[in-house]
């Protein structure tokens, strides 16, 4: 690991102050910490933003929409009893990610900054565009079974991580950010961006912003009643998905009055199409539409290598997260251990 500094601001003003090129934000530091263990990472300074003040709340509106500090904990929020039952989709993406111990220790905002888990992306003597630009991508010809299909490009065909950015991309979450020239809001789906030609630039932060909490908009808990986060993954715990899906309808009289739906672990960012979800409007739910609407969702993808299977995974993991969510959000998820609509382990 390379020396740095390291500095622990008292307010936002000082930790945004403190930026510099080459300087990192500390959270909970379990992705960053592990990087730059193995030489991914190298920042010359460590701004660790733990102690700054009124970053650390979970706030629920009474127009149904919540605001999460960016400091707190992926395992707080979770287990949040009132935040739980607001938006379940989101509790359930929690507690599907890492371990028990890793969700104690890793921050919201942290989680949606998490890099890529592209084995050259986490190799510093691999060709990664992502991790230096014009150095190729190694996965292109490499080990490629589980990256991309969707919005890929020939410089890189990583996939993000992240569980939690799966339902707030379905549910318009908006990022609080912070920085030299003052706050601004990002919209989450402008937040994740796709490679293109320069995959280096993956969020849309601009250098030195901080991001001070996540937002549910007004009536975001309107999707409680029927909502599931659906994950396949090699190992039932402490693995990241193969793909995932964000399932969230809005029920009126039978038939389906909104609906909401994003896939995980497909492309850069949480995939959404506007167009398949606009299927369900109006529709009484049925395997049949779910089927036509997961194969909508993915109409564009292609492989970006040995990984074809992918999408009729995807197309099937859509259809069935938009079931699960059409029967109704359950009291009891047994699916996943430590869920929190669970059985508590002494019960």
């Amino acid at each position: 690991m390379n020396r740095f500094d390291y500095a622990r601001p008292a307010s936002v003003a000082e930790a945004v102050a403190a930026w510099e090129p080459g300087a990192a934000y500390l959270g909970g530091g379990t992705n960053l910490v592990d990087l730059m263990k193995v030489g991914v990472l190298q920042p010359a300074r460590l701004i660790d933003v733990n102690r700054l003040p009124d970053l650390d709340a979970i706030e629920l509106t009474a127009d149904g929409g919540a605001r999460i500090g960016a400091l707190v904990r992926n395992a707080d929020l979770a287990h949040d009893p009132a935040f739980a039952a607001a938006f379940p989709m989101v509790a359930e993406a929690l507690l599907a990610g890492a371990s028990g111990q890793l969700r104690n220790a890793a921050t919201v905002a942290g989680n949606l900054m998490q890099h890529t888990r592209c084995p050259y992306f986490q190799d510093a003597h691999s060709a990664c565009n992502r991790r230096q630009a014009g150095a190729g991508c190694a996965a292109r010809e490499g080990d490629n079974q589980s990256l991309a299909v969707l919005g890929w490009s020939d410089a890189c065909i990583a996939t993000n991580p992240s569980d939690l950015a799966v339902p707030l991309a379905s549910l318009d979450a908006v990022v609080e950010v912070e920085g030299r020239n003052g706050a601004r809001e990002i919209p989450f789906g402008e937040f994740l961006r796709l490679p293109g030609e320069t995959p280096g630039k993956e969020t849309a932060l601009e250098p030195g912003e901080l991001i001070l909490a996540v937002r549910l908009p007004a009536g975001a808990a309107a999707f409680r009643g029927n909502a599931r986060y659906l994950k396949l993954r090699e190992r039932t715990s402490f693995a990241f998905a193969l793909v995932s899906a964000a399932a969230a309808l809005r029920m009126e009289d039978g038939r389906i009055a909104e609906a909401r739906l994003a896939l995980g672990s497909v492309a850069a960012r949480p995939w959404r199409v506007p167009e398949a979800e606009a299927l369900m409007v109006g529709q009484p739910p049925s395997a049949e539409l779910f089927a036509q609407v997961a194969a909508a969702a993915m109409a564009d993808a292609r492989p970006s290598g040995d990984n074809a299977h992918k999408i009729e995974l995807a197309r099937r993991t859509a259809a069935r997260a938009l079931s699960l969510a059409a029967a109704g959000t359950p009291a009891r998820m047994p699916a996943l251990p430590a869920s929190p609509f669970g059985e508590p382990a002494h019960a």
